[in-house]
């Protein structure tokens, strides 16, 4: 082999053994992905894609999230999926939620210790309740559309995200405050995404938040959102310098 060509193929070898990091490596880390209410696992594709491509083992779990209560939710669907992937000693679980997802994780770890417990991100969570729910659980449409969970998501002491206090983990919660949804966005307090307030989806006792550009319904699927998951499960923390738009 002539020198040049020697040259040229030692420097194909020098950028692949340089991409192996950034391919999947091996991790013995979960991540269940849980979504919203009227979603399906397609709103969640592309985190469970970026996951998995960083070596994580994803759960991407289904939920009839119209037809069953928070509590059976979260007993007869998430229970059995933690089950399932075990409490092996050398493995975390985390998870990462969207919008009722993230009070069907709470309703879950206010029932059940896991010792393996990792990190877990909430994007857009209805924590302090809806002013939604308030306003339209009366509604035969809303009811129609939301189902028992629909009927839990007030704001008022007794509403079941204000009973279930806080979680005791590393929390990440990124909020969005971009609307396409201006009648919704008229029955909400203060900057929203069009479903939840900004100021709803926190949480006493989360280490880290985040608001970002973008509405409810799109932000599992947009890259900085993912960015800022991959970037707590790793860390903890989420990454800043500055993020001012996604759309």
């Amino acid at each position: 082999m002539n020198a040049p060509l020697s040259l040229v193929c030692a420097f194909f070898s020098v950028l692949a053994c340089a991409a192996v990091p950034d391919a999947a490596a091996p991790n013995r880390d979960s991540v269940v992905l849980l979504h919203g209410m009227g979603r399906t696992t397609v709103s969640m594709q592309r985190l469970d894609w970026s996951l998995k491509s960083r070596g994580y083992q994803v759960i991407n779990l289904s939920l009839p999230s119209t037809r069953l209560s928070v509590e059976r939710l979260a007993g007869e669907h998430l229970a059995p999926a933690v089950q399932r992937i075990g409490t092996r000693p050398e493995g975390r679980i985390h998870f990462v939620t969207h919008s009722l997802g993230g009070i069907v994780l709470r309703q879950y770890l206010a029932e059940n210790s896991l010792p393996n417990l990792g990190r877990v991100v909430m994007l857009g969570p209805p924590n302090q309740g809806s002013e939604v729910a308030d306003r339209l659980k009366n509604n035969v449409f809303y009811q129609f559309a939301t189902g028992p969970g629909g009927q839990q998501l007030g704001t008022r002491a007794g509403d079941l995200p204000c009973r279930l206090g806080p979680v005791s983990c590393e929390l990440g919660v990124i909020a969005g405050d971009r609307s396409f949804n201006p009648f919704f966005s008229r029955l909400l307090n203060g900057p929203d995404d069009g479903k939840v307030s900004v100021a709803s989806t926190r949480l006493k006792g989360m280490s880290d938040f985040l608001v970002l550009r973008t509405s409810h319904t799109w932000m599992t699927w947009r890259q900085p959102v993912i960015d800022q998951v991959l970037a707590f499960l790793a860390s903890g923390r989420f990454h800043r310098p500055e993020i001012t738009s996604l759309e």
